[in-house]
């Protein structure tokens, strides 16, 4: 397993090591450990791992996770303490950057496409926006012509909940 194979995985079934939206703190926790930001503002927590942040807001005394974003951009600068030594054990050693058309690869051999957001916003700034339409799942890569050797790599993913009901 790689790192691509991490970042295939989560484009194409919206999860890490098997947890993903609607899953309680203290599951993600059990998956990916302790070592974590934790911030709270009310009704809405954020527990922070570097590679990945999770969104969480209270309902009714549970909090259910509402958002997952896999950074990939924090790795440029640390790949050792951004990313959880749970997924190190499960992917090896992780890249300080990866190429959008690697991972585009990757998602189509597991049987799914990208394709550029339907709203334009998908072809516009510093940052081109795909989604995996069996998934959901967004893809954020870098645009910048600026940006020296950054162009074309993936800035994050981001699972949301809309296709985690209908799928999940």
């Amino acid at each position: 397993m790689s790192d691509l194979d991490f970042y295939a995985h989560v484009a194409t079934h919206g999860d890490v090591l098997g947890v993903g939206i609607g899953a309680q703190p203290a599951e993600w926790k059990t998956k990916l450990g302790a070592d974590c930001l934790v911030t709270e503002d009310g009704s809405w927590l954020r527990r922070d791992y570097g590679l990945l942040e999770l969104s969480f807001q209270e309902e009714g005394g549970a909090w259910p996770c509402f958002g997952v974003s896999v950074q990939v951009h924090r790795l440029r600068w640390d790949t050792e303490s951004s990313v959880p030594a749970a997924l190190r054990g499960a992917y090896g050693e992780f890249a300080p950057s990866t190429r959008f058309e690697d991972l585009a690869a990757a998602i189509a051999g597991l049987g799914c496409s990208v394709e550029p957001e339907a709203d334009g916003g998908g072809t516009t700034g510093d940052i081109h926006r795909y989604r995996v339409p069996e998934s959901g799942v967004r893809i954020f890569v870098r645009a910048d012509e600026e940006a020296q050797g950054q162009v074309g790599e993936v800035w994050s993913l981001s699972v949301s909940p809309a296709w985690w009901r209908e799928s999940g």
